[in-house]
């Protein structure tokens, strides 16, 4: 029976506790001796042309905290480290003829980016956020998930399912997704952790705001790589506006939540597929340098710190997240 969790408005303020399937223990998986005063930063460099470099040294890289420089104690070009993917597919009205397409393009990119100790859910959101498939390294269950992906448009007023929505209307909820995807889901999740999203950029109806996904994905040290996809069809029939002022977004929220945390924006178009789109996300996710280092300011205080990588090359520029959060780990 598929894992089905309806993601409302309680599931925004309250952990999924109880509800939440944990990830079956591997016998395979190294252990991992964590180092609570070091900082891991996962980067991408491209060059001026946008092509991804993959071979440079640790002393090409300048790391600074706050403005501080600090001293780089780990770097690798290629990680070991398990990759944990969460999708999140937007299913609202104005996605709803791209549905198939969605569906078998990830299809193919779950077959081909999951390794051995990689694993991925998956996320359909519109008007509600529902998990469809839990943590698995399984590409067919994914695939039977892809399978489950159907419209979710809102109405506005009493939305449908177990918990009214009373308010405002609401027709497609990115931002409490990806908030969910990344506080509920991936933030006590080890290793390299990734949001994939596809959507148009429009939100209308989250309880949250783009400043609060974006923080709760830094927390989580997650990475959020969107694919703006959008439906020529439906928005030519809203008018000259397009319909973009119904909600907020578009194109400079998908760049917030992807440029804060280090992730890329894609876009769909007649001259790059789906099937292009996720080629070039899986060269990316595979194509990182991880970086680590011991801060200066070792105090656990809960604040914000600015991060800026630089590069000996200015004809080079990383892409990486723009700060974190020095929370105290939490012990179990």
């Amino acid at each position: 029976m598929r894992t089905a969790i309806l993601l409302t408005l309680i599931a925004a303020l309250a952990p999924l506790g109880a509800q939440q399937q944990q990830k079956p223990a591997d016998e395979d998986l190294p252990s991992i001796n964590v180092d609570v005063n070091v900082v891991n930063v996962l980067a991408s460099v491209r060059d001026k042309h946008g092509t991804l470099i993959p071979n440079l040294e640790k002393n090409d890289f300048t790391i600074l905290e706050d403005g501080k420089p600090q001293t780089i104690k780990y770097f690798t070009r290629e990680t070991d480290l398990p990759l944990t993917i969460g999708m999140l597919v937007d299913t609202s009205g104005s996605q709803v003829n791209l549905i198939g397409i969605e569906h078998n393009a990830a299809s193919q990119f779950f077959s081909q980016v999951l390794h051995k100790k990689d694993e991925a859910f998956l996320i359909m959101f519109g008007e509600e956020a529902e998990l469809l498939q839990d943590y698995t390294n399984s590409a067919r269950l994914l695939n039977d998930a892809l399978n489950q992906l159907r419209p979710s448009s809102g109405v506005g007023g009493i939305g449908p399912g177990p918990v009214p929505t009373a308010g405002g209307p609401r027709g497609t909820i990115l931002y409490d997704a990806v908030y969910l995807a990344a506080s509920d889901k991936l933030r006590t999740e080890v290793g390299r952790k990734v949001i994939v999203v596809i959507t148009d950029g429009v939100d209308e109806g989250s309880r949250l705001n783009i400043n609060q996904a974006v923080e709760a994905a830094q927390k989580a040290d997650a990475v959020i790589y969107s694919i703006e996809y959008l439906d020529p069809y439906f928005y030519s029939r809203m008018g000259p506006f397009g319909g973009m002022g119904m909600g907020g977004g578009g194109d400079s929220a998908l760049h917030k939540l992807s440029d804060d945390t280090g992730g890329h924006v894609y876009r769909v178009d007649r001259n790059h597929s789906l099937e292009e789109v996720f080629h070039q996300l899986q060269e990316e996710m595979r194509t990182q340098y991880s970086i680590g280092y011991t801060p200066i300011n070792d105090v656990k205080d809960g604040s914000y710190r600015k991060l800026e990588i630089k590069l000996s090359s200015k004809d080079l520029k990383a892409q990486a997240r723009k700060g974190y959060y020095a929370i105290k780990p939490e012990t179990r």
